[in-house]
């Protein structure tokens, strides 16, 4: 993505597989670099079991970590690549 989005644009929003449009879940908050406030981790909260196929990390309260580099697009939903 060109363009980074705030954090608060997309919390809320339910993230969907690019290639297929499985649902992943809901973006319940996201991590970022403090100096320059660049995105780096979506954390999803109510995945979906498509999303825990993909064996991703947890952080310490149990939510996935979704790397922000897998964001392909940012809309009504947040389009992310399979095979994360």
């Amino acid at each position: 993505m060109a363009e980074h989005p705030r954090g608060d644009e997309i919390i809320g929003k339910t993230i969907v597989s690019e290639e297929h449009g499985k649902k992943y879940g809901n973006v319940e908050d996201v991590s970022f670099v403090a100096d320059t406030g660049e995105l780096m981790n979506i954390l999803v909260s109510q995945t979906t079991d498509h999303l825990d196929e993909e064996s991703l990390q947890k952080d310490s309260q149990g939510r996935t970590i979704v790397p922000f580099s897998a964001v392909k697009s940012i809309g009504d939903f947040v389009i992310v690549s399979e095979g994360l």
